[in-house]
């Protein structure tokens, strides 16, 4: 655990290791409680983050500076961000999920209780949100100046106090054939969404 520093699991500067079957669990630190990732493309499957905290960014896990990691078969739950990203943090960075849950993580004051995009274009694919919270916007995902790409992602289920319960956006983002259900106190605000062949 490092409280004062940046990833208290683990800290990937301009590397790209493989992690396999690997949990990080009950981490602190700055920002990026279990995993921070600078200027890095590191491949993680079948890894678990649970109940790591940060007071800043990144609960889970914090991606930064043009690092394109890749994600299959990973479990962010009960992550816990101080002020944005409960289970994972992305800026400037372009990474790729395949088959993630994000469930019962939370972020305090800005958004993102399971994922906060900033100035990036992360592809999801067969991810699910539920349960994620938090005090301020987008209880699944806040994306701020991104554009996503979703596709076959179930947001359900998830809370923001201030608005976008499943999604809170202020740009561009694609949805392609998802289910936002149940999320409160709306499912979808902001942005300029392009949404098929989905149910909200």
């Amino acid at each position: 655990n490092h409280a004062n520093s940046y990833g208290g699991g683990m800290y990937n500067e301009s590397s790209s290791p493989s992690l396999t079957n690997v949990t990080f669990s009950g981490n602190t630190a700055a920002q990026g409680g279990g995993v921070y990732n600078y200027i890095s493309n590191p491949t993680l499957t079948n890894v678990t983050f649970s109940n790591n905290i940060t007071p800043q960014e990144g609960g889970g896990m914090r991606i930064q500076s043009s690092s394109h990691p890749t994600l299959t078969n990973v479990t962010f739950s009960g992550n816990t961000a101080g002020t944005a990203g409960g289970g994972l943090a992305t800026y400037y960075s372009n990474a790729t999920l395949t088959n993630v849950t994000f469930s019962n993580n939370t972020a305090s004051s800005f958004g993102g209780g399971g994922l906060l995009i900033e100035y990036c274009s992360p592809i999801l694919t067969n991810v699910t949100f539920s349960g994620n919270k938090t005090e301020g916007s987008g209880g699944g995902i806040y994306n701020n100046y991104g554009d996503p790409t979703l596709t076959n992602i179930s947001i359900v289920n998830n809370t923001a106090s201030s608005s976008g319960g499943g999604i809170y956006s202020n740009s561009e983002f694609t949805v392609i054939n998802s289910i936002l259900w149940g999320n409160t106190p709306n499912q979808v605000v902001g942005g300029t969404p392009s949404i098929t062949y989905s149910d909200i």
